[in-house]
């Protein structure tokens, strides 16, 4: 098996959607309820790549095995040092290291991008996987917003996580 994390392309578009519908469709990880097609989804990606976010792709055998982007966190100016980490994986590779992959790359390009805080928030407290990995990535809890959604006929969760990136708050931005 031979594996790569990489900038996305626009090739990936397709697997990236077909990914995200999955997610959407079956789980909680998105609190959206129709999945967007693939305009929508290649609007989105080239929105975060134009505000210098990165989005990345796991390829394992040629294949997309799953995605993952960082974006703002708020769209309030004060929160520019900060963004929001969202990962998915294919169903078939979930539990498989994807995931763990996918952060750990995109943690390094947004230290390198000078960005300082990363915040994780996790649709659905029942998400052990996705807490595990952030926690074992440096993560910490800081929140359950308790029953925030509604999704599968049933009241959701998010779990706010978060994790210094470089210097984190040590310094002033910019220095």
């Amino acid at each position: 098996m031979t594996s790569l994390i990489r900038p996305s392309a626009d090739a990936d578009v397709t697997a990236i959607t077909v990914i995200y519908a999955h997610a959407v469709i079956h789980g909680t990880a998105s609190f959206e309820i129709d999945p967007p097609d693939e305009a929508e989804m290649r609007r989105r990606r080239q929105v975060l790549l134009k505000g210098g976010y990165p989005y990345l792709v796991a390829e394992i055998d040629g294949m997309v095995a799953g995605y993952a982007y960082a974006g703002p966190y708020r769209p309030r100016p004060a929160y520019g040092n900060s963004v929001e980490d969202s990962v998915y994986v294919h169903p078939d590779r979930q539990a498989s290291g994807v995931g763990r992959a996918l952060v750990t790359a995109l943690i390094q390009v947004c230290e390198e991008r000078g960005f300082r805080q990363m915040v994780a928030v996790i649709g659905d407290s029942a998400s052990h996987g996705s807490i595990r990995l952030h926690e074992s990535l440096g993560f910490s809890l800081v929140g359950v917003l308790k029953a925030i959604g509604f999704k599968h006929g049933r009241w959701v969760d998010s779990v706010l996580m978060q994790r210094p990136l470089g210097e984190g708050a040590l310094r002033l931005p910019g220095r």
